[in-house]
């Protein structure tokens, strides 16, 4: 690569061995490109040795070996898988022309497949597919005009092709690993879908120009990182009628890994420093667009007020969005100060401006801005992503669909083996228990809130975690390490629902793997500082060494378990992770992408694991459901919504239309508090007097729907409505203020009458959760509100546990359980607390206090034996 870019020098000498893809109406460069000399060898002979070996086919440009091939044919019986093994087999790595880096890549192809390597190692050279993709998933299309394979010459290494991805998509990147300093370097081509859809974005954008909108719903595992670059350093250099497209290129991620990518891929073109910027403080934007800078990287968090300081003279150029995992970066408020930040109409006599003016000016600034271009990428595109970025497809029916510009999907990643199915071994753990109640009363409590405070109760209680987390390490130990899964690596995710939880799961896992005598320990991850016990704790308190080095931590004996509290269940990629423990109610979006840490591939990793404790089969079905092929929205948000909710909200008559337009005039015009709160407070007087329950909760769900969906169109809407924008800001600032109707009080008391009598969890068969293989509609966000509130249901306590337990506890109890938990637990914290027994201990010899030792127990015992004659008798 770098010498066909660079050429080559020796002392005062230097020459070219390759002409670049000229530049429009240079004469001389065509000239030169022309006189290229791209070649072909059939059968040819590379070794010196006595053994003559050939390769089926070399590819040359100007004497230059660039790429190799293997080729077969299935009516011969033999496939690509034959090729790759030729490869793996039979080519030496030792041999000059397949030493590292002497290729540019090596193709397997038969009619069927293609696959590539960038680097041959003998039987460790991993192949990856160079496939175009059919019916969402691996292989090829039909072709009725040839092979399914002829793609390969005549599409992708035609002259110009070949010229470009070598000009920009190839490359040779070094790597440092963080823990041992080595370097290591790796070459890279792109794989058929990030090539495809790079070049189909320029190509767009180049015809249409600044101001289109672009959904890439790319699948975990897609390689979205080298997507982004490549496409950034592109977009710098477009053109139309001879004019650069894009001014700025702004890239907009969470991901620390993407701004080294996009680094790496402008190391091989240009000066890293010159071209790329990250912008991480006020003042950071204005500076690098004044220095040149093309590319510029910024967080989702720190984007809109870096955007706020861009000056007017700025608001005239034109941007390129990209927003990496955009489902998550355009919120509304965040994408409309965004917009506002970057609109070319900045107000520059904001004096004269009327309350109208300053309302248009404000609507304006939410729209999506018509001198930028958005990119946005994501793997799991809501319904608010697809309306705002997708492409709109008109139905007969006149309704409008929206599909993403381009589809990498699950199913694919899946199939071609760049991810792993996380649902193949699915294993839902079911919890039964049993509880009694231990208070002579019997009073009432609210149904649906004791029954969710009971069962928060027995799934956190300390019997039921330790049972957890013995089942947990036992299954890991058993399971995961004695079948040396990713070679005796593999690691494992715990998913709790809360901090409090997180720290009694560490606590059990360290006793019990010490237990066990086991030489792996766990790391705990949560956010912030939480009272445990009396005592403030974070997880570097806990965990021994600072929150920064949990990440490098974990891929390091001793530590097996990564104990997390809503932290690394989102865009953090670990290949040795194999064993996820769930423990959390999860659905939708959240199930997809906490599930999916499982997915990243490794040469040894085969498999993967999940154990639930919390959900069923069916939910995590339905959350991946949207997301295994090409996600597309049923139809458009009707803005017309909008016209029945203020309606209805009108019609409560909290407020006035004149007492709407004078608090807006104050708001816009800088007003005090003590000029905006008493009108505000006059329509909660108004919202808690005049409305009774029902029209309170009405009145509060609709203002929420108005807000949340009128936040959205604001952004799409060609048509501008004053009165709705004025509404908008009024209820954002009413909303707050509304007191929810009041509730019953919450089941005081009720955690202190029961106790838990039994627990029990039983491992169901494990699964494969089958997903539809269809693309998937979803619905616009919903404009629904309002309603009324339900009339709690109270019970007494008795009937309350009765059906707790019938639901929970419906299998047959042998007394092992509360058995187990006798002997471990109570009855020796009650011996330990028998005072002649404690007195015994404290002032007599062993000999004693044996003796009352023995005593206690019986006294215990019997005491036992009312709630439990079996067990008396055992103990007889």
């Amino acid at each position: 690569i770098d010498v066909l870019r660079h050429g080559i020098k020796h002392g005062p000498h230097h020459i070219d061995l390759f002409y670049g893809t000229p530049s429009p109406g240079n004469p001389k460069a065509g000239e030169r490109f022309a006189a290229n000399r791209f070649s072909v060898t059939r059968q040819l002979r590379y070794s010196r040795d006595e053994t003559q070996r050939a390769l089926d086919l070399a590819l040359f440009i100007n004497g230059l070996p660039v790429a190799t091939f293997e080729l077969k044919n299935s009516l011969t019986r033999q496939t690509v898988a034959d090729a790759v093994e030729q490869y793996k087999r039979d080519r030496d790595p030792r041999e000059k022309l397949f030493e590292f880096a002497r290729c540019v890549v090596h193709f397997a192809v038969d009619d069927h497949e293609v696959r590539f390597c960038t680097h041959l190692k003998g039987k460790s050279s991993w192949f990856l597919p160079f496939n175009q993709g059919w019916n969402d998933g691996a292989g090829n299309p039909p072709n009725p005009d040839g092979l399914k394979t002829d793609y390969l010459w005549k599409r992708i290494l035609t002259r110009q092709s070949l010229t470009d991805i070598l000009e920009n998509y190839a490359q040779l990147v070094g790597e440092k690993d963080p823990r041992t300093g080595r370097k290591s370097q790796k070459q890279i081509w792109p794989r058929y879908h990030q090539l495809d859809v790079v070049r189909k974005l320029l190509a767009n954008a180049g015809a249409h120009g600044v101001g289109k909108r672009y959904l890439i719903q790319h699948s975990a595992g897609s390689g979205k990182s080298n997507s982004i670059a490549w496409l950034a350093h592109q977009l710098i250099g477009l053109r139309k009628d001879d004019t650069p497209v894009f001014d700025s290129i702004i890239v907009v991620t969470d991901r620390r890994i993407l701004d080294q990518q996009i680094r790496d891929t402008i190391r091989q073109f240009a000066q890293v420093g010159a071209t790329v910027g990250h912008a991480e403080r006020s003042g950071d934007l204005r500076r690098f667009l004044a220095e040149g800078k093309k590319i510029i990287v910024s967080t989702v968090q720190k984007f809109p007020y870096i955007l706020d300081e861009i000056g007017s003279e700025h608001r005239a150029r034109r941007f390129a969005i990209i927003i990496d995992e955009a489902h998550s970066s355009q919120g509304g408020r965040t994408a409309a100060k965004m917009n506002q930040a970057l609109a070319e109409t900045a107000s520059e006599d904001e004096e004269d401006e009327t309350l109208e003016d300053k309302i248009n000016r404000l609507i304006e600034a939410k729209r999506l801005l018509p001198n930028a271009s958005y990119f946005a990428f994501t793997a799991t595109p809501k319904n608010k992503t697809l309306e705002l970025f997708g492409e709109p497809v008109p139905q007969p029916d006149g309704t409008v669909k929206h599909r993403p510009f381009h589809s990498y999907t699950m199913k694919q990643a899946i199939e071609e083996g760049f991810i792993l199915d996380v649902l193949r071994h699915y294993t839902p753990v079911e919890s039964y228990y049993k509880l009694v109640k231990r208070i002579e009363d019997d009073p009432e409590f609210e149904k649906k809130k004791a029954q969710k405070k009971l069962r928060r109760y027995v799934e956190g209680h300390e019997h039921a975690i330790r049972l957890k987390a013995e089942i947990m390490i036992d299954h890991f130990h058993e399971q995961v390490l004695a079948k040396q899964k990713i070679g005796g690596e593999a690691r494992a995710m715990v998913v709790t629902g809360s901090i409090q939880r997180a720290i009694q799961y560490f606590h059990a896992f360290r006793s019990y793997l010490r237990e066990r005598k086991s030489r792996y320990q766990a790391i705990v991850a949560f956010s912030g500082e939480h009272e445990y016990s009396g005592d403030m704790l974070t997880e570097a308190s806990l965990n021994g060494f600072p929150s920064s080095q949990i990440a490098d931590r974990i891929r390091e004996d001793p530590y097996r378990f990564l104990i997390c509290a809503d932290k690394f269940q989102t865009g953090y990629d670990e290949p040795l992770l194999h064993t996820m423990y769930v423990d959390k109610p999860l659905a939708g979006v959240k199930a997809v992408q906490t599930l999916s840490r499982l997915n990243r591939a490794h040469p040894k990793k085969h498999d993967v694991f999940i154990l639930d404790f919390q959900n069923d089969a069916e939910t995590i079905r339905r959350a991946f459901e949207p997301y295994y092929r090409t996600t597309i929205l049923a139809e458009e948000t009707d803005p017309d919504k909008l016209h029945d909710l203020k309606a209805d909200l009108d019609a409560h008559q909290v407020y006035g239309p004149e007492l709407v337009d004078e608090w807006v005039r104050r708001y816009l015009d800088g007003a005090a508090r003590d000029q905006l709160d008493p009108l505000l407070d006059g329509c909660v007087a108004v919202y808690l007097q005049e409305l009774d329950e029902d029209a309170q909760v009405d009145f509060k769900g609709k203002a929420k729907a108005f807000l949340r969906t009128y936040g959205f169109l604001s952004q799409v809407l060609p048509f501008a409505n004053t009165d709705w924008e004025k509404l908008s800001i009024f209820l954002s600032f009413l909303v707050p203020k509304l007191p929810a109707p009041s509730e019953p009080e919450p089941p005081e008391g009720l955690l202190e009458a029961i106790d838990m009598d039994s627990y029990r969890v039983e491992k169901r068969a494990t699964m494969r959760i089958e997903l539809p293989d269809a693309d998937a509609e979803i619905e616009p966000i919903p404009t629904g509100g309002g309603g009324h509130r339900p009339e709690p249901e109270f019970d007494r306590l008795s009937n309350i546990i009765r059906s707790f337990n019938e639901h929970f506890g419906n299998i047959e109890w042998s007394d092992a359980d509360r058995v187990h938990k006798l002997i471990t637990e109570d009855i020796p914290n009650r011996v330990a607390a028998d005072p002649a027994y404690q007195n015994a201990r404290l002032n007599s010899d062993r000999q004693n206090a044996r003796i009352e030792h023995d005593k206690a127990l019986k006294r215990v015992m019997t005491a036992v034996l009312k709630d439990d004659t079996e067990l008396f008798k055992q103990f007889a």
